[in-house]
Parts: C-alpha cells; structure tokens; sequence
C-alpha cells in the first residue's frame, strides 16, 4: 500500500469516531433559555442546570442549553435568531422577553418565568389548561398591586401621588389593582409605561421637585437592567419605592415585597422534562406562586429620613441594616 493512501486510511478512520460524537452532540434536544439585560449570569445558569439534572437532563449528556439575553431594543432579532435554530423549547424569562417570543413562534413549545397576570394579559386561555404553545408560572396576580400600595403607604404614609413604572402593553389589571386601593385612600396614581432606559429617566424625572411622591415598579427583567439608574434617580428625589424581587431590595432598594425569582427558575425544570417526555404545553397548568418575602432595607429608610414600623419590621421576611 502507498504511503500516502495508507495516511488517508488512519486519518478517515481516526476522523469518523470524532464526526460521530459531533452528530451525537448534535441530536441532544436544544433548549434555549432568554433573558434581557444581564438578567442571565453565573448564578441563572447554576440554578438551572441543577433542577434540570434532578429530572435526569445533563447539559453535555443528553441536553444542550444555549443561553443569551439582549437588551430591549435587541430582543426581537435576538429571539428570531433562537427560534431560527430550531430549538426544542424555549425558556423566556419575563413579560417583555415573553413578548418577543410570541412574535416569533406560535409552535416551538415555551416556558415562561416571572409572568404577572398571565390570563390577564392574554398569554394563555386560562390558567388550568393554558392551550397553545406555552405554560409557565405566574409571579403575581393582579391583587398584588394593592398590597404593594398598601406596604408602600404603610412605610411613608405621607404620600399623595404613587407613580407606577410598568413595561408598556404589560401588566394592565395590576396597574387597576393599584388605582382601586389609592382610590379609597386618597393617593393619585400615575401609569408609567416604559420600554427602555430614557424613558425610565423621563419617567421618574418628571416628579423631581414633587413632594408626597412614592414609585411601585412591576416586575419584569427591563427593570432590572436599569436598576442601578432607578435607585440612582429614587434616591436624588427622595422617592420611597417598593419592588418587586428580594434582590432589589438586597441591591439597595428601600423593600420588596414578592417571589424569589431564582426558586421559580428552578421549578420550571418540570415544565422541561414534562415536554421533552412528549407532553403538550397547553395541557400543562400554570403554577402559581407560593411564597411572598418582605424584605426592608433599612439603610436606604435612614437616608429617605423615614422610620420604618414595628410592625411592619415584625412582618419582614429579611431587614437589611
């Protein structure tokens, strides 16, 4: 034999094997998991990878899971970009990410996390059979917006005028939620429908100088990659705000009353493995929340000049000193 086919011989044969690993790799189911700003870091991706393999799913073993996150004014191309690779199902966390993805695909299954009010909204037909391509679970229903007022008011009662930032088209029956308890309390509310970083500045600009002022900011990942902006212009004006997450109060926020987003992450590994069992996600229900957690900042209470309740501090889940 020549040496020169004698090579090609050991190299075909040295080749195939490592070929065959990449096809292999190459028919893991691919789950796609999104997010906006820089809501997906290390800590996302340990979380998740550690409930998937609870079920049995191994990213490298038998799984493959793309991660990425775009900022707002990205997210539409970001996403057609995913749904074009054809993934097996896409993981969406948060109202505007979700949003994007509707747009997308109305076939590849989806599981959504830190969805407010999702029947509301219109994402799924109800709540026990959502139908469609999607199921997930809600973060809050729209009663919530009331005990955001509520504790909002508890913390500073000299308030008159509560502005709501909400990512717009999102989240309209918690919005009313807030407008029926203020109404009966004597607060003027104001919606603030935003999309991205100026027009968060504008927002809470436009009540700089205004006394009386506080600020309920929704859920959704948009306000968490301007965070450091809103507790910047919060904290200039004056404004006691309450959010939504135990991390924003964590961060420096005055309190939060809600989910731990993290847990809700990690639940959503059973969505995961029901459908890539076979199971449909419209059959799938929607699970709702199961624990709420009061966290009080009481540094940034100190530097609003505000004295924080007993019995508020009784309540709280966390005080931050």
């Amino acid at each position: 034999m020549r040496r020169r086919q004698f090579i090609g011989l050991i190299g075909g044969a040295a080749a195939r094997p490592l070929a065959a690993r990449g096809q292999q790799k190459a028919r893991y189911p691919k789950i796609v998991l999104v997010g906006a700003g820089l809501t997906i870091g290390e800590e996302t991706r340990r979380a998740f990878e550690a409930a998937c393999s609870e079920f049995g799913w191994v990213e490298g073993r038998n799984i493959h899971i793309v991660y990425r996150w775009a900022e707002p004014s990205q997210m539409r191309a970001v996403v057609a970009e995913l749904v074009s690779s054809a993934p097996v199902l896409i993981v969406a966390l948060g109202t505007s990410v979700l949003n994007a993805v509707r747009e997308a695909t109305n076939s590849i299954p989806v599981v959504f996390v830190g969805i407010s009010d999702p029947e509301g909204v219109g994402i799924v037909a109800n709540l026990a059979r959502p139908g469609g391509n999607m199921t997930g679970l809600a973060n809050f229903e729209p009663s919530m917006g009331g005990k955001w007022l509520q504790t909002l008011k508890e913390i500073a009662p000299h308030l008159t005028r509560v502005g709501v930032l909400r990512f717009a088209g999102t989240q309209v029956r918690i919005l009313r939620s807030i407008e029926d308890n203020a109404a009966s309390s004597g607060i003027k509310v104001v919606d603030c429908p935003v999309h991205d970083g100026p027009e968060i500045r504008a927002a809470i600009g436009a009540f700089d100088g205004e006394p009386g002022t506080g600020l309920v900011v929704l859920p959704d990942p948009i306000f968490a990659t301007y965070r450091s902006l809103i507790f910047e212009m919060v904290a200039k004006q004056h404004h006691p705000t309450i959010y939504p997450l135990r991390s924003d109060a964590q961060a420096g926020g005055l309190l939060s009353y809600g989910i731990n987003i993290l847990d809700q992450l990690r639940r959503s590994a059973f969505y995961v493995d029901q459908i890539l069992k076979g199971a449909r996600p419209g059959d799938l229900p929607v699970q709702a929340p199961t624990k709420f957690e009061l966290v009080i900042n009481l540094k940034t209470a100190k530097a609003l000049g505000l004295d924080v309740p007993q019995t508020l501090l009784g309540r709280a889940d966390e005080v931050i000193e």
